[in-house]
């Protein structure tokens, strides 16, 4: 058979006619793919610019599923559905990054890193805990104890708290010492439950030596004694807190009287608060000189004088519910009610509100029982705020 030549130069023209028409086809794919790609996206961003999460969702996973290679937009949907409470879609789609091989060193830590915060807000502490120990030496390495921190805090694990605050202290990101004071009182008061009393006198001693101006680590220290039957160490132990940290002097003054009764420690108790109260007037420091003058045998009345004297300088509802306890009325036959509204209308006026978030609570809290923080709690309460 005689090879035809006219085939082949007929055929080449073809070749190059259909390989120009696939290369162009290929080429206007890909743009359009291209296209699609930031319109999604841009799409999902004006949607979360405008507080649409539902939208930025869907326009997000449909530029993922165009680029799934986009790092970028795999975070955006992971933290996406970290703030809408979607924490198992979060970890699936961070568990996703760190599966890929391709994926650069530092975005591998910064999946790891939106891993953690998944298990976190999903209260996942113990993944949590072995997310964030994995990015020591990293960038994220600051943000990652501070997340430690607050979770030790959480599971009220005092030791190991101690000892990320201790790293954090040292790598100068902030002062941690109140923190320790703190943590170390929070063990104290875990082995006086278990009656562990010498063990709790050390941690006590030691949050004193590291937040000498912390009143926490001396009141503790203070009902320590009075547990161990010495009530003037225990006067003595409020005296010095009194004088390291006088801002706290509201929360203290119950304690003073009690210790300085037990311990035959009136007449000096009363000079000092007496001094206490001319500087500042406060009514818990009040109420204690009202208990030591009935201590010492004063008559009742002197207790009303008091809450008259301080109702001439303080326009105090708590104070005013006090005096007229023990005045006679005209219609005294109307005094149990009017007396029942007074202290009904004090009851909120006698909590203690966080300068953080706001939580009222009866009890002063060292660590804040909504937001967690420490030493939120001002000394006096509401009404004298």
């Amino acid at each position: 058979m005689e090879f035809d030549l006219s085939l082949i130069l007929l055929a080449l023209p073809v070749a190059f006619v259909l390989g120009w028409m696939a290369s162009r086809f290929d080429v206007r794919q890909l743009r359009m793919e291209n296209r699609q790609a930031p319109k999604a996206y841009f799409k999902g961003l004006n949607f979360l610019l405008n507080e649409q999460q539902d939208q930025a969702i869907d326009a997000f996973i449909e530029a993922v599923q165009n680029d799934p290679d986009t790092s970028e937009l795999h975070f955006a949907l992971g933290n996406l559905f970290r703030r809408r409470g979607e924490y198992e879609r979060a970890v699936r789609v961070h568990q996703h990054l760190l599966s890929r091989g391709d994926l650069v060193q530092d975005d591998r830590y910064r999946a790891q890193h939106a891993l953690a915060l998944d298990y976190l807000k999903a209260g996942l502490l113990d993944r949590a805990e072995e997310a964030l120990l994995k990015l020591e030496g990293t960038r994220f390495e600051g943000s990652a104890r501070l997340a430690l921190l607050a979770n030790y805090e959480r599971s009220r694990d005092w030791e190991h708290a101690a000892q990320i605050a201790q790293k954090l202290e040292s790598a100068g990101q902030g002062s941690f010492k109140g923190r320790l004071a703190h943590y170390l009182c929070e063990q104290a008061a875990t082995c006086a439950a278990a009656d562990d009393l010498t063990q709790a006198q050390t941690y006590l001693t030691q949050a004193t030596q590291i937040a000498p101006d912390a009143p926490r680590p001396r009141m503790d220290m203070a009902l320590l004694h009075n547990r161990l039957n010495n009530p003037v160490l225990a006067y003595e132990t409020l005296v010095q807190a009194l004088v390291a940290a006088p801002t706290a002097i509201a929360l203290m003054a119950p304690l003073l009287a009690r210790f300085a009764v037990a311990g035959g420690q009136v007449p000096r108790a009363l000079d000092r608060l007496k001094a206490v109260y001319a500087q500042a007037p406060s009514l818990d420091v009040l109420d204690a000189i009202v208990t030591l003058e009935a201590a010492s045998g004063a008559p009742s009345a002197t207790a009303r004088e008091w809450y008259a004297r301080h109702l001439e300088n303080e326009p105090s509802l708590v104070a005013a519910a006090k005096w007229i306890a023990g005045e006679k009325l005209e219609h005294e036959q109307f005094h149990p009610q009017v007396q029942r509204a007074l202290d009904h209308a004090v009851k909120p006026l006698t909590r203690y509100r966080c300068a953080a978030c706001g939580f009222e609570a009866k009890q002063h809290f060292w660590q804040c029982p909504g937001c967690q923080a420490w030493d939120s709690y001002p000394a006096r309460r509401v009404e004298e705020l």
